[in-house]
């Protein structure tokens, strides 16, 4: 098979060590589906892997148009994987539409697989196409392999007595059959799954194991001369023991689950649809066996103060948005943290300002997790880096929510929450018990509610305990009784006391993910971004560049040596989905010159962008040897506009000042 993708670096073997697969259509040929059954083949022949689904905003965009188009990408190989690949080495292509999308991104030489009986005059004129580009040489850099999977799809089903319109439906089973035998695949776990879905209507089921079928056997008996070659890719080497795959929502559900299991508390989850984030609401209704009660309400406000009125009562609150519907959380979660009781807040987030990009990516809330609340409404805040990493990161928003007396933020996003790898599901002996306490009795002779243990939390009760009765709400109180207290000592006591009790939890200290301390160059990262940023300072290290990764989990409050690790790097350079938010947080925790390299596109970065970012980078620097370094706009790749011409008004890079030594408390910024 004609393709580019990544070879062992030694060249001893003509074998890839990981393929990209892009399934393109409309948005009802079932693209997803498609790929999320290549995903568990690929998974069961022990690949390692990682997806990004793509799909369009509108529920049923009009078939064939270009806003239709649905893709599915998958990354696979015989070694490591962290992103789901740049650019894909296969592309199949079920329209016009899908083909004049997603081409731009295939590599050249790349294999186009394309249905020849959905390029009809009418959907060439949907995608804007002048003339069929099966036809006119416009693919002639690509290996192309066009036929009629429509009409073979039709040819398929026919004895099972299905018309055309329902044939067609089973076209995505028969194009995964076709790569299921590029790829060596064992059809079996397809054909048991197609037989579960179906279990009520067996034609159905058998029709479209016939066409999967009928896909394999093409791949398999047709002399095709050309492209069409089968690969066998060897698994991974991989730890013993129970694997899976995951999506970031299902992680996050069950790290839920786990982090309630763990505090010895019933969870009670309050949310309200909104993509991304309902397939945690879908996830966790069917998991009602282990204590876990759902409630759909009527608005995002209702979502969260039912959370509140939850964990008040003794359960675990827990409750979950995308940016929108978070903004409405807003004035709750300053209930929360008045009240001091816990909670979780999940934010999956997404394309904004308002409703924004519905299914696209972005990091654009980490402002609003970090500061979007009235009044001093200082909450922890955790980003996951990947699918799998959000299950840990749930769990350790329970365990700080439980054991502070806080609300806390668990930041994913579009990227994390649908993409899907392989998990090694963890022994529930690893992780330590962290059981809720509830006060009882009075400890003096006084019932003080908001008297504090030696971490800063108040004291949690049950509404009904004898003897225990006691004032709760949104209005200031009485550091102790808990009673309303507006004087002007007790407000800045409490004001004092919430920051404190935040800003002094023990979050572990940094590391550097890779390379070495003090180098020239630190590439400091949160959240989706960590395998691009992985693969790129990794190829960047291979050309003999000092550059180093950090990632950073715990948003707020930051690792308390974290200032002291960026200081000890001549440069710092933040990647992230946004205009530069986590920069702006660290010069203004650091005093460092944090420089950024925003993207706001919707789409995850990709390793080249990364990598050659980094390359200016260091032009940079070696074109003002013996002087100081002042690396500036233009010698960036402009990666919001896609241009490399640095003509972005508000271009990625502009620093405001050398780095300044701290002093004190490694989180407070240093006033000179």
């Amino acid at each position: 098979m004609a393709t580019a993708a990544t070879a062992p670096q030694d060249g001893i073997s003509d074998t890839p060590e990981a393929v990209v697969v892009r399934f393109a259509g409309d948005s009802g040929d079932g693209m997803q589906l498609t790929g999320g059954q290549f995903t568990l083949s690929t998974a069961l022949a022990g690949n390692d892997l990682a997806t990004f689904p793509d799909f369009p905003a509108e529920i049923r965009a009009p078939q064939g148009t270009l806003f239709g188009v649905s893709a599915f990408q998958i990354n696979f190989g015989s070694r490591e994987i962290n992103t789901a690949g740049d650019a894909p080495d296969v592309l199949v292509a079920m329209n016009p539409a899908a083909l004049k999308v997603n081409i731009a991104a295939l590599k050249p030489g790349g294999l186009v697989i394309a249905d020849t009986g959905a390029f009809t005059k009418r959907n060439l004129d949907k995608a804007h196409y002048d003339a069929n580009p099966l036809e006119d040489g416009s693919l002639a850099k690509y290996d192309l392999l066009a036929f009629d999977i429509s009409e073979k799809t039709i040819e398929a089903v026919k004895p099972y007595g299905l018309g055309n319109k329902d044939a067609l439906r089973s076209k995505n089973m028969w194009t995964l059959g076709l790569a299921l035998w590029l790829f060596d695949r064992d059809r079996t776990p397809i054909h048991d799954w197609l037989r579960a879905k179906f279990a009520r209507k067996p034609d159905i089921a058998d029709a479209n194991i016939a066409a999967l079928d009928a896909g394999h056997a093409y791949g398999e008996t047709a002399e095709l001369s050309g492209p069409l070659k089968q690969l066998h890719m060897p698994p991974v080497p991989s730890e013993p023991g129970l694997y899976r795959t995951v999506t970031g929502a299902e992680a996050v559900s069950l790290g839920l689950v786990a982090g309630a299991q763990l505090a010895q508390l019933p969870l009670f989850f309050g949310g309200y649809p909104i993509t991304p984030a309902s397939a945690i609401l879908h996830h966790l209704a069917g998991l009602k066996e282990f204590g876990v009660t759902t409630f759909q309400a009527e608005d995002e406000i209702a979502a969260i103060c039912a959370a509140i009125g939850a964990s008040y009562a003794g359960s675990l609150g827990i409750t979950s948005s995308s940016g929108p519907g978070i903004a409405l959380k807003t004035e709750a979660m300053g209930l929360g943290i008045m009240t001091e009781l816990p909670l979780v807040v999940v934010n999956s987030q997404r394309g904004g300002p308002s409703t924004g990009l519905p299914t696209k990516t972005e990091q654009s809330d980490l402002y609003q997790a970090v500061y979007g609340r009235n009044g001093d409404a200082p909450m922890p805040v955790i980003a996951a880096r990947s699918p799998s990493d959000s299950f840990e990161c749930a769990i350790e928003a329970c365990r700080l929510a439980v054991k502070y007396m806080t609300p806390v933020m668990l930041l994913t996003d579009g990227y994390i929450a649908n993409a899907a790898e392989p998990w090694k599901v963890p022994d529930p002996a690893d992780f330590t018990p962290f059981p809720a306490e509830f006060l009882t009795e009075p400890r003096g002779e006084q019932l003080l509610p908001y008297k504090r243990n030696d971490v800063g939390a108040r004291p949690w009760i049950k509404p009904g305990t004898p003897g225990m009765m006691h004032r709760i709400g949104g209005i200031e109180k009485h550091e102790q009784t808990g009673n309303i207290d507006y004087s002007p000592d007790n407000h800045q006591r409490m004001t004092d006391l919430r920051k404190a009790k935040i800003e002094n939890i023990p979050v572990p200290d940094q590391e550097i993910a890779l390379g070495e301390p003090g180098g020239t160059l630190a590439v400091v990262g949160w959240g989706s971004t960590y395998g691009p940023i992985l693969q790129a300072v990794r190829r960047s290290i291979a050309k003999g560049r000092k550059v180093a990764h950090i990632h950073v989990r715990h948003i707020w409050p930051l690792p308390a040596n974290l200032g002291e690790l960026l200081r000890g790097f001549d440069h710092v350079l933040v990647p992230e989905m946004n205009t530069g938010q986590f920069k702006t947080v660290l010069r203004d925790q650091f005093l460092i010159d944090a420089r950024p390299l925003t993207k706001t596109s919707g789409q995850p970065f990709q390793i080249a962008e990364l990598e050659e970012a980094i390359g200016k980078f260091f032009d940079g620097i070696e074109g003002n040897e013996g002087g100081e370094v002042a690396v500036n706009e233009q010698q960036l790749p402009n990666l919001e506009s896609g241009h490399d011409d640095g003509s972005q008004p508000d271009a990625p890079f502009h620093g405001d000042g050398a780095a300044l030594p701290g002093t004190g408390n490694p989180n407070k910024a240093v006033n000179q």
